[in-house]
């Protein structure tokens, strides 16, 4: 085991890698650049690996030192991330209510966009990646219109390469609005697993090169 990364951010490349999460290989990104490697998780797709899952995002957020009063996933993908990661805390003492919003709001029954427990206190939000930012600011605004305070962001993978501009959509977040965006595993962390897995090592040259033209600091 590569004993330059924390455990669960090696076990974490490691299954992404087993599940065909994480691939290398040549493709394009919604910004139109050529990427020498590709993560997908919507491929974390059956029970086992949801629940393996949710415990990679404990590990990130206990690790993190961020205090938080409840977690909230943004719709849609966020839902059973905030759900998995839920009950991977429950499961380590940390018993913690969450919601999720909905895309439309319901006219019925309960009605309004937010299922779960009412947004208040400090609220951690769980999503995957971040692309351009947009959801994680109405996922930001929506818990401010609630009254409560977004603790942190905690995703699973940061690219940590450029955006539009010279810094990352998560530096442009954590800029903006002064909390952390708290990742299970990013791009440096890729790198130095790669360099201790021989059969991996065809891809670092052009991780390296990559990193060196989008990469940030």
């Amino acid at each position: 085991m590569n004993a330059s990364l924390p455990d669960f951010r090696q076990a974490f490349l490691d299954f992404s890698l087993a599940q065909g999460v994480l691939k290398f290989g040549s493709f394009t990104t919604k910004s139109g650049r050529n990427t020498p490697y590709f993560f997908n998780s919507g491929l974390f797709n059956d029970g086992e690996s949801l629940r393996r899952l949710g415990e990679f995002y404990a590990d990130a957020y206990l690790a993190s030192g961020v205090p938080c009063d409840q977690l909230f996933g943004p719709a849609y993908k966020g839902i059973p991330l905030v759900a998995a990661t839920a009950v991977a805390l429950a499961g380590r003492g940390h018993n913690l209510p969450y919601s999720f919003n909905r895309k439309e709001a319901k006219d019925h029954g309960e009605g309004g966009t937010i299922v779960g427990a009412a947004l208040k206190g400090r609220v951690l939000i769980i999503d995957d990646v971040i692309t351009d930012g947009g959801a994680k600011r109405e996922a930001i605004d929506l818990i401010k219109a609630h009254g409560a305070a977004p603790a942190a962001i905690l995703i699973a993978l940061d690219r940590q390469e450029k955006g539009r501009g010279e810094q990352s959509p998560v530096q442009e977040i954590e800029r903006e609005y002064g909390i952390r965006v708290v990742a299970i595993a990013g791009l440096d962390d890729l790198f130095t697993f790669m360099r201790g897995r021989p059969d991996l090592a065809e891809h670092l040259p052009r991780i390296a090169a990559y990193r060196e033209a989008y990469g940030v600091r």
